[in-house]
């Protein structure tokens, strides 16, 4: 159905039509054409009147999802022109076989399967909802919302759709997020010196932080620059093969584990809830690649034969700016104010170091080291300032060019994001989980977690003719928290051992005292 422009009531252009970002634009090139897609849990039927009637009051006053894209002819010139959306167009109900009911987690696989391969309209607002009555193990009825990764970033769009939604317990509120410390090594610049130092010494440490501020910088710059001109990483079972993504038939699956046991981990080993996602992720590569690079007969036992070197890289998406608010995201679709939106992210190289270890607890020490340097420096910036200028200069052919090669050079693509501490519900409808990730981008294995109340989704998005057994690895991955817990458990266990020993043996040395003081009184 075609969509009409809305005229120009007010005459204000910048209202009715906004030219694309370069971000946007490179999302649209046929080297990327990048979606976001998430798959949500309800605890309750689905009435599509009421989600219909609960978007038209809400998802759609944001310009972005009642704005449509038009391309001049020559293809140069793309914008977003304010629309008249029939909201009903964008929903789909599908009608479920009988059959399909029977074996609904597969069903659902291959039903979101299938809706990655269809590119959406672009005659009308570049988003569309799927409701299916369809019961799973982990939900009464499941939700697909799909939308074109120009609309905004993932940290905007999740901002919005809770925005749109209320607490449970209270449907007046809008969900409340953990409170988020952006700690940063380079925050520590200007606060590095105690009042007890001295003006010289406060000196010397600021002097020096920006020394190791500039050192990285240069490093992450360096590894990005190599990184799209020749350095690639090493032919492993999960980094794929190929030039573009138009052709490739992608699958996604996601697990639910414990936040809590996160939580646990990162307080005993005083980390932040991202250092432990990553810690996991790289031990759970590990056992990964170890099974699929085959078994062996070795002295009556099995060995795993696992390269002594792979470079195993990821591309983590890195949030460039200040949080946006959900109440401010609120307040632009009800007062129509103005908040930051769109693509504000950068790309960081994260290597992951892959390897059997006896102590899992290396791979949680080895994460932190590395992002904790990743975050001393400015290399997200300059990765998002690069692709602005290589647009405006070069164009966008050139620019997708480069950036599908760098991204084509490494493995995998990493991203993490916090969810609302307590259930949350759209419109009376209860939601259990959110599993949401991005594909389009020249990657085999892309992961994404999502925290909600006391849960952690990790959610894959892969290739099936790279890795066919993504179920394995998410197996992997939990086994990889559950061995990582039981370490710590242990760990902290030895302390309060020691500690215990350490108590009995003043109480015992006081208790001699003690005697031996009455021994000489009497």
């Amino acid at each position: 159905m075609e969509i009409e422009t809305r005229p120009h009531i007010s005459g204000d252009e910048k209202e009715e039509e906004q030219p694309l970002s370069p971000a946007a634009r490179l999302f649209h090139a046929p080297e990327f054409n990048c979606n976001i897609i998430s798959v949500i849990g309800f605890k309750s039927k689905l009435d599509p009147c009421v989600f219909i009637r609960g978007f038209k009051e809400s998802f759609i006053r944001h310009p972005r999802f009642s704005s449509k894209l038009v391309t001049d002819e020559n293809g140069q010139n793309q914008r977003w022109v304010r629309t008249n959306v029939v909201v009903e167009d964008h929903f789909i109900v599908p009608k479920i076989k009988p059959q399909n009911i029977e074996n609904s987690n597969a069903f659902l696989e291959d039903y979101v399967s299938d809706l990655m391969k269809i590119p959406l309209d672009t005659s009308r607002p570049l988003w569309e909802l799927h409701l299916l009555d369809l019961k799973t193990s982990d939900a009464e009825n499941v939700a697909v919302l799909k939308i074109h990764h120009s609309v905004g970033d993932g940290m905007s769009i999740m901002s919005l759709v809770l925005a749109c939604m209320r607490k449970t317990s209270n449907p007046d509120e809008l969900p409340s997020l953990p409170y988020q410390y952006r700690s940063s090594s380079r925050s520590s610049l200007l606060t590095t010196g105690s009042r007890s130092d001295s003006r010289l010494l406060w000196l010397v440490k600021v002097i020096w932080t920006a020394v190791i501020l500039g050192l990285n910088t240069v490093c992450d710059a360096l590894e990005f620059i190599v990184t799209t001109l020749f350095v690639k990483d090493t032919e492993t079972p999960i980094k794929g093969d190929f030039l573009s993504t138009k052709s490739k038939q992608l699958r996604l699956v996601h697990r639910t584990v414990s936040l809590d046991d996160i939580k646990l981990t990162k307080n005993a080993m005083n980390m932040t809830i991202n250092d432990v996602v990553l810690g996991v992720t790289q031990a759970g590569l590990s056992r990964y690649l170890a099974r699929r690079y085959g078994e062996e007969e070795t002295k009556n036992r099995k060995q795993k034969k696992l390269p002594k070197r792979i470079r195993l890289r990821s591309a983590i998406l890195v949030n460039l700016r200040p949080t946006t608010g959900i109440q401010d995201l609120a307040d632009m679709m009800e007062k129509g104010s103005k908040c930051r939106w769109g693509n504000w992210f950068g790309y960081v190289v994260f290597p992951f170091s892959i390897a059997l270890r006896d102590d899992p607890l290396e791979h949680l020490e080895i994460a932190q080291k590395t992002i904790n340097r990743k975050k001393n420096s400015y290399g997200a910036m300059l990765t998002y300032i690069f692709c602005r200028i290589i647009v405006k200069l070069l164009g966008i052919k050139v620019a997708a060019s480069i950036i599908n090669r760098m991204v084509s050079n490494t493995t995998m693509t990493f991203s993490n994001m916090v969810g609302p501490v307590e259930e949350v519900s759209f419109y009376g409808h209860p939601i259990t989980y959110f599993a949401s990730s991005a594909y389009g981008h020249p990657h085999a294995l892309t992961i994404h977690c999502q925290s909600y109340m006391n849960k952690m989704t990790i959610t894959l998005i892969v290739d099936p003719t790279v890795i066919s057994d993504p179920h394995r690895l998410c197996d992997d991955w939990e086994e990889s928290l559950r061995s990582i817990k039981a370490a710590v458990t242990k760990r902290e266990s030895l302390r309060l051992w020691d500690y215990l020993r350490i108590l009995h043996n003043r109480v015992a040395w006081l208790l001699y005292q003690i005697a031996g003081l009455l021994y000489r009184m009497l």
